[in-house]
């Protein structure tokens, strides 16, 4: 159906109605189903459906319930049948209703979603290392995610570089064409441990050592297993020893 109204859209398809019924309810969206609105007006309009139960099936659709999709079924064809619509017409309405019901939105989410997909797209277009960088932040606590998304940074030629006690911030940052990982999503190492670090840092300049990093840090907040960790994600490898 995506397909089919991008078609209709650029006028490389013919655009037809199932019913001539459905072209008030669907010229403006080049005959396709695409907001929940239209379900209720043809549940509404040509299956005689009260708009109190048209909002109950524009509820299930919402919801993804595709069982109680199945069930509207059964009252809807016979209500379509009294209304002398051709049963081939019928099934095939029910099918696309059916359908859209997998992604369908109201007209004013839609509008919402659509207006977002143009901000990210072209942040993402013209700022990548920026947009990558803030996307795995937003992410930074599901590890699955951190992993799909450096490989999609990875597909974009961005390298995510490892973290480092000596420059990462608890998030991951833009640096110059890369991006430098967040201690944040270093496992075992919490926020405290890394406000520590860049307290110390600051205040010091470069650890020098694991030495001078441990006489530096708040030990209260650092223990042995978050040092471990920060150790074997490679955090510490840039300074000497």
């Amino acid at each position: 159906m995506i397909d089919d109204f991008i078609e209709r859209k650029l006028g490389r398809r013919k655009i037809e109605y199932e019913l001539p019924e459905l072209k008030e309810m669907l010229e403006e969206t080049y005959g396709v189903i695409v907001y929940q609105e239209q379900v209720m007006q043809i549940a509404n309009r040509l299956a005689g459906y009260s708009l109190g139960e048209a909002d109950l099936l524009r509820r299930a659709m919402g919801k993804k319930q595709a069982d109680e999709m199945a069930a509207q079924r059964e009252p809807l064809c016979p209500r379509r049948a009294r209304a002398r619509l051709p049963a081939q017409k019928d099934r095939k309405d029910l099918d696309l209703m059916a359908q859209f019901a997998g992604y369908g939105f109201n007209k004013s989410h839609s509008a919402a979603y659509a207006l977002l997909a143009f901000h990210t797209a072209y942040l993402k277009t013209h700022f990548p290392v920026e947009f990558m960088a803030a996307l795995l932040t937003s992410v930074t606590g599901t590890t699955d995610d951190v992993v799909k998304y450096i490989k999609e940074c990875r597909e974009m030629d961005i390298a995510v570089e490892p973290p480092d006690i000596n420059v990462s911030d608890a998030n991951f940052t833009p640096h110059g064409e890369a991006i430098r990982f967040g201690l944040a999503a270093v496992k075992n190492v919490g926020r405290n441990a890394i406000d520590s670090i860049v307290e110390a840092r600051t205040k010091k300049g470069r650890f020098a050592s694991i030495f001078e990093f441990c006489e530096n840090v708040d030990l209260r907040l650092l223990n042995k297993r978050v040092l471990e960790s920060l150790v074997k994600s490679g955090a510490m490898d840039r300074i000497r020893g």
